[in-house]
C-alpha cells in the first residue's frame, strides 16, 4: 500500500472514528457521572478485555489468558462500591494486585502475562480511587480527558502540519508536531478546569509532562503491536481496533494523578 493509499484510507475511515470516539466519552463520562457500581464496572470490562488484548499480543495460549483474567478479576472485585469503605482498603488492593502477578507467572511461567495483570490493574485501581473522593468526578474527568484532549490534539497536530517523525521504528505515522499538538491541547484543557473547576496548580502544571506521558504509552503500546506484527491490538471498536488501542496512554497517566492526588497528604 503506498502512503497516498494510506492516506486515503485514514480519510475514509474518519467518520466512523469520530463516531465510536464520541460514543466512548458519551459512555465514560454517563458512567463518571452517575459513579459508583456503574464507573467501577466500566472500569472492570475494560481492563478484563484490556488484558485479553495484552495477552494476544504478548503470545501465549487461551488458558494462560483466561487465568490471567480470573487473577485480575480478584482485585477488581476488591473494588467495588461495597468493598472499598476505608482508604486501608486501597492498599490491600494494591497488594491484591502484586499478588495476582505473582501467580499468574508461577502458574503459566509467563512473565510479559503476568505484567500485563499490573498494567491493566493500577490504572482502574488509580480511576476508582480518584473518583471516590471529594470532588473526585472533577479529578477523574481531568485524567481521562487531558488523554482525550492529547490523541485529539496530536491527531489534528500532525495531519495538519506533518513534519519529523517521533519514533519512526515503532509508529511511522506519529510525529513532534503531533506531541507538541497534543501537549497544548491538553494543556489547554487543564487551565480550563483550573479556572472553571478548582483542578489544584499541582494537576494543571503537571498536566504537560502527563501529556508527553500519555504519548510515551501509546508508543509504547506501538512498540508491542509492532513486535507481534499486528495493526491494532483487537477489533472491537470500529476505526479504532482494540480498547488497548484507545486506553494505552490513560495506563500511566491515571496512577500518576493519583499520586499527584495524594501527595499532600505525607506532607501535612
Amino acid at each position: 500500500m503506498t502512503p497516498a493509499d494510506t492516506g486515503r484510507r485514514r480519510r475514509s475511515d474518519l467518520p466512523v472514528r469520530a463516531a465510536t470516539g464520541a460514543a466512548m466519552i458519551a459512555v465514560a463520562a454517563s458512567a463518571l457521572w452517575v459513579g459508583g457500581i456503574w464507573f467501577w464496572l466500566l472500569c472492570v470490562v475494560g481492563a478484563i478485555v484490556m488484558l485479553g488484548e495484552w495477552a494476544d499480543l504478548v503470545g501465549t495460549t487461551a488458558a494462560h489468558k483466561r487465568i490471567a483474567q480470573f487473577s485480575l478479576s480478584v482485585p477488581l472485585a476488591t473494588m467495588a462500591p461495597a468493598s472499598l469503605i476505608i482508604e486501608v482498603h486501597y492498599f490491600f488492593t494494591l497488594g491484591l494486585l502484586f499478588g495476582a502477578a505473582f501467580f499468574a507467572v508461577i502458574v503459566t511461567r509467563k512473565r510479559e502475562l503476568a505484567a500485563g495483570i499490573l498494567y491493566c490493574g493500577l490504572p482502574v485501581l488509580a480511576l476508582v480511587f480518584l473518583r471516590r473522593q471529594d470532588y473526585g468526578i472533577v479529578f477523574t474527568l481531568w485524567a481521562l480527558a487531558l488523554v482525550w484532549a492529547c490523541d485529539i490534539g496530536a491527531y489534528f497536530s500532525g495531519r495538519t502540519f506533518g513534519g519529523p517523525k517521533l519514533a519512526p521504528r515503532i509508529s511511522p505515522n506519529k510525529t513532534w508536531a503531533g506531541l507538541i499538538g497534543g501537549t497544548i491541547a491538553a494543556s489547554l484543557f487543564a487551565a480550563v478546569m483550573h479556572y472553571q473547576y478548582g483542578l489544584p496548580w499541582r494537576m494543571t502544571l503537571a498536566t504537560p509532562v502527563l501529556a508527553a506521558i500519555a504519548q510515551g504509552g501509546d508508543l509504547f503500546e506501538s512498540w508491542l503491536k509492532r513486535r507481534a506484527g499486528v495493526k491494532d491490538s483487537g477489533s472491537i471498536l470500529p476505526g479504532h481496533g482494540g480498547v488497548l488501542d484507545r486506553l494505552d496512554g490513560l495506563v500511566p497517566v491515571a496512577p500518576i494523578a493519583a499520586i499527584l492526588l495524594i501527595l499532600p497528604r505525607f506532607y501535612a
